[in-house]
Formats: C-alpha cells, sequence, structure tokens
C-alpha cells in the first residue's frame, strides 16, 4: 500500500445547502466530542447530499444515511445525514452512486425526504467529518454561516437532470425496464410493467431464475412463482378485456418490491402458498388487484410503501381502500403513520358502518314513534267518540 500523503491540503466544497455550524452543538456526544473526528454540521435545507471532493465511495451504510468518501491522497470524509437516522432503515432515502464508485466533486451521492426527517429524526443536523485514524487535521472552517452547492457544480447536476430527462434517455431507460425487469425510476417501471402486460415480461423472469436454480446458481424462488404466477393473471386481463389490468399491475409491483427489498416478509409468507398453490390463484390475484389499485389512486410508490408495511393481504386491501379515499396523500399518510395507517383506513371503514347503522337505527326509531304517536292518537279520538256516544245516550234516556 503506497503511503498516504498528508501534507496536501485538500479543500472540501459543501456537500449539501444549509447553515453551517460548528460540531459541538450536534446532539449526539460522538460527533459533538469529536470521536470519529473534526469537521462541522450543516443544517440542510435541501434535500439532495453532493460529493464534496473527487474520490471512491467507499462506504455507503445499509441503512443509505451516510457515506464515506476516500480521495486520491487518503483522506476519508464522512457525510452524515441528521442524528438517529440508522432507525428509519433506509427509509426516505435514495442512493446515487453505488459503493466503491469513483466520483467526482459535485456527483450526487443520496437524496432524502427532508420532511420526513424533519418528522422522525432527532436532528436535521448533518455531521461532515475528517475521520482521525487517517492522520489529517482540519485547518480552516467555513461556521455560522449560509452555505450552499457550488454553483459550477449546480449547472452540472442541472445538466445531468437535462440529460436524464432527454427523450433519448427516457427511452433507453424503458428498454432497461422491459429487458431487466429491474426498474430503477419511473421510465423504467414503465418499460417493466409492458414487459408484463405482454407476458414477455413473465416469461423472462421464469427463465432467468429457472436456468439459474438448474446451473446450480443462486435463484430467486418468490420471482420464479410470481412469474407463473403473473403469466395466469396476464391470461385473465386478455380474458376479461382489460378489466383485469389493475391486478396485473399490482403483480409487476409485487416482483419490483420483492427485488428492491420493499416487500414485507411477513406478507411474502403469508401468501407464499398462493403463489404455488392454483386452487389459491384467485387469492393472489385480489392481492395483486389491491396493490394496483392503490397504484392507479395514489402512485407506484404509495403502492410499493403499502408493500412494505403490510403484514397481510387484508391489510393490503384497507390500503386500497386508504388509497381511493385519499388519493395522492396516500402515501405522505404512509409515510407518517406507518402501520397506524391502516388503523386509519379500518376505523374509517368502521365509522362509516357506525354512521350508516345510527341512521339506521334513527330512522327505526322515528319510524317506531310515529307508529306509537298514530296509534295513540287514533286510540284517543276513538276514546272521544265512544264517550260522547255514551253521553248522548244518557240525555236521551233521561226522564222527562
Amino acid at each position: 500500500m503506497s503511503k498516504v500523503d498528508t501534507t496536501a491540503p485538500i479543500t472540501l466544497l459543501a456537500p449539501l445547502a444549509g447553515w453551517s455550524t460548528p460540531l459541538a452543538e450536534v446532539p449526539d456526544e460522538v460527533f459533538a466530542g469529536r470521536l470519529l473526528g473534526d469537521g462541522v454540521a450543516i443544517d440542510p435545507t435541501a434535500g439532495t447530499l453532493y460529493a464534496p471532493c473527487d474520490g471512491e465511495l467507499v462506504l455507503v451504510a445499509a441503512s443509505r444515511h451516510a457515506v464515506t468518501l476516500r480521495t486520491q491522497g487518503g483522506c476519508e470524509v464522512l457525510l452524515h445525514v441528521g442524528i438517529d437516522t440508522v432507525g428509519l432503515a433506509g427509509e426516505g432515502f435514495q442512493v446515487h452512486a453505488a459503493q466503491g464508485a469513483r466520483v467526482r466533486a459535485g456527483d450526487a451521492l443520496l437524496s432524502f425526504d427532508l420532511e420526513l426527517l424533519a418528522l422522525r429524526a432527532k436532528s436535521l443536523l448533518t455531521p461532515v467529518i475528517i475521520t482521525a485514524d487517517r492522520g489529517f487535521s482540519v485547518l480552516r472552517q467555513t461556521l455560522d454561516r449560509s452555505v450552499a452547492v457550488d454553483p459550477a457544480l449546480a449547472d452540472r447536476v442541472k445538466a445531468a437532470q437535462v440529460k436524464d430527462a432527454s427523450l433519448s434517455h427516457t427511452a433507453g431507460r424503458f428498454v432497461q425496464g422491459l429487458w431487466t425487469g429491474e426498474p430503477v425510476d419511473v421510465a423504467s417501471l414503465a418499460g417493466t410493467a409492458f414487459g408484463d402486460l405482454f407476458v414477455f415480461g413473465d416469461i423472462r423472469d421464469a427463465a432467468r431464475e429457472g436456468t439459474r436454480y438448474l446451473t446450480g446458481q443462486h435463484a430467486d424462488p418468490w420471482i420464479l412463482g410470481l412469474a407463473g404466477a403473473g403469466l395466469a393473471i396476464t391470461a385473465g386481463t386478455y380474458a376479461s378485456l382489460g378489466v383485469g389490468v389493475p391486478a396485473r399491475a399490482g403483480a409487476t409491483l409485487f416482483k419490483v418490491a420483492r427485488r428492491t427489498g420493499r416487500l414485507n416478509p411477513v406478507l411474502l409468507t403469508r401468501v407464499a402458498r398462493d403463489v404455488v398453490k392454483v386452487e389459491e390463484a384467485g387469492g393472489l390475484a385480489d392481492l395483486a388487484g389491491n396493490v394496483g389499485r392503490v397504484e392507479s389512486k395514489a402512485g407506484a410508490s404509495a403502492a410499493l410503501d403499502s408493500l412494505k408495511v403490510a403484514e397481510t393481504p387484508e391489510e393490503v386491501s384497507r390500503f386500497a381502500r386508504l388509497a381511493a379515499a385519499n388519493g395522492g396523500k396516500t402515501r405522505a399518510i404512509i409515510k407518517l403513520l406507518g402501520r397506524g395507517a391502516i388503523v386509519l383506513a379500518v376505523s374509517a371503514l368502521e365509522l362509516a358502518n357506525w354512521v350508516l347503522w345510527a341512521a339506521f337505527l334513527l330512522l327505526g326509531f322515528a319510524s317506531s314513534c310515529k307508529a306509537a304517536t298514530e296509534r295513540a292518537t287514533l286510540s284517543y279520538i276513538r276514546w272521544r267518540k265512544a264517550r260522547a256516544v255514551q253521553s248522548a245516550l244518557a240525555t236521551a234516556l233521561l226522564p222527562v
């Protein structure tokens, strides 16, 4: 290993926009006490973390909340988004550069849901640390002021976004999703769904996983089973003249959730029999249909979030009702409440049932009161008439 050069100065650019502050203000004694190294903290005002310098991305945390960058000279920079964000288990984070990748200053490393972190993290303060074990020290800091991503770097990011939005690039991602069945964005998800709708996608997945299994390679039996079930759902979609489209879209999202680790393992276990038993295929079709209904009302991200939270097919159906009632707000509700969103859906349904039954009971009570009043009035009128007749007879029989 070559000797690390700790004498050459390195300038770190602001990795995200916000307000720079001393490490001592971070509400975590590990960072505030500089146990990992010296640096600054930034209170972010935007949800994208950029590389502060050129280097290799040597570590991306499994929960996607922190990365470590190593420069050519051996300096390691730890970027830790928020405090106690590891407990989110990756929720609200999206990685844009893989571990081991070479990046340039200004490359987007990860993005995060700023509102979600503000609600659920201990603090948004993001430490930027020069790790203490590499022999480097901080010469000068920019503190107590607003910092922004360098305009030149921002122009590079904007150019990359324009390129991503170009027709040719979008078409390329569509084809990638169609060919691999592994979507990374909306365009590639559309390609995956297109392939599944026209049978190719399920045949592709079944052939790939089946070949891996037969050749002794690692194969995912769930993807293999879901591909087989997907063929049956596709056949039902054609037979129903398109009525089964939500189920077909739901089956695609189910496979996507499995590949990307966003499928609740408890839910997966519950539906395992439906995947391998033909007589239970109707239940799987219903589950896929509910996922598809969430997607149609609230979007693919909300559908994937529901699969991450739900533990039973019945809970997925409740998310479908929640999406039907709240539309685009569904994902925010799931993000904010988690499994509590299921309770919200059930409570809303129970409240509606209670109101309906209360209305019926009130109507019945009013009807009963009306009938009782009519009977009492009629009885009183008859009694008065009988009294009048008796009085008249008594008067007629009196002696003159």
